[in-house]
């Protein structure tokens, strides 16, 4: 068929717009990207979505890593029955020597509660679980889970109420704090039904996959760690200083140095009303309490 000459040179204009329209860019770019299972990794409008099925689970990461600061991500898990499901938020530097601060929420038959276990791995150790369930269903409405990291504390908090504290008594009582290692921010979704719903005996039902996490925001507040730049530079820029090429590190403010009085008074009421497990009372795992356990 005969094009006219007009036509012909509308068509250039026509599949850049097309390209364009193809290429729009998601609000998640400039914070994080897809590592593994890239078709898993779904982009719709401003929502981004991480899906599992019997051929594979997904995950992000985030674009660069981070020496303390603050990692957040609004997520509305699962719904349905996702039993044998695990969806993740965490951070974590490389290593064997790793550290690493996890959210990790377990999957459930329709009806019962979502669990969530949070858990540190500090010099490639960890061990350190502990399970809560929610006040609120995790699946019909996004909540904010968010990582709290500084040179005195670990905060883990689910709506801004801190549900974990991990405290930096290295100089006073020799236990080991992460510290001076950069982490990044990952997410994923996987099967793990080997341990994950009722100790492993609840198996994944593949009928109801595909198991979607949908996510509205990741947001990370740190200090950003450059690569090629000397170690011990970057260590001493995040570490001793208030400000950086970030601007003001207010996550290393003296109020944030510890929780406040109504902060405490939330750590208290979660853990009252929602601990379902700690390791620090583990006495068949630990016949001698953990050092850091102990008040």
């Amino acid at each position: 068929m005969a094009v006219s000459r007009t036509a012909a040179m509308a068509l250039p204009l026509l599949l850049t717009m097309v390209i364009s329209l193809t290429m729009v860019e998601s609000k998640f770019d400039d914070v994080i990207q897809p590592s593994w299972a890239n078709d898993h990794v779904i982009y719709d409008g401003d929502l981004l979505m991480l899906k599992l099925d019997n051929s594979s689970g997904s995950g992000f990461v985030s674009k660069s890593k981070y020496l303390y600061g603050k990692a957040s991500a609004e997520i509305k898990l699962v719904p349905g029955d996702s039993a044998g499901t695990v969806t993740a938020f965490y951070m974590s530097s490389e290593g064997d020597n790793h550290n690493e601060f996890d959210f990790e929420f377990l999957g459930n038959r329709t009806g019962e509660p979502y669990l969530v276990q949070t858990n540190l791995y500090i010099n490639g150790v960890g061990n350190r679980e502990q399970r809560m369930d929610l006040w609120f269903d995790p699946t019909t409405d996004f909540h904010s889970y968010s990582v709290l990291w500084n040179p005195q504390q670990v905060v883990f908090l689910v709506d801004d109420t801190p549900i974990r504290v991990y405290s930096n008594q290295e100089s006073t009582k020799g236990i080991a704090f992460p510290r001076d290692r950069p982490m990044a921010v990952y997410s994923s979704i996987w099967n793990a039904d080997d341990w994950a719903t009722e100790g492993g005996r609840v198996k994944t039902d593949w009928s109801h996959a595909p198991f979607v996490s949908t996510y509205r925001e990741v947001k990370i507040d740190g200090c950003e760690w450059v690569d090629g730049v000397d170690w011990e530079s970057e260590v001493k820029r995040c570490s001793e200083s208030q400000w950086g090429k970030e601007g003001r590190y207010w996550w290393k403010e003296k109020e944030m140095m510890m929780l406040n009085v109504h902060q405490s008074h939330q750590l208290l009421w979660a853990r009252s009303k929602h601990m379902i497990y700690d390791y620090c009372n583990d006495p068949a795992r630990f016949p001698v309490q953990p050092a850091e356990c102990a008040h």
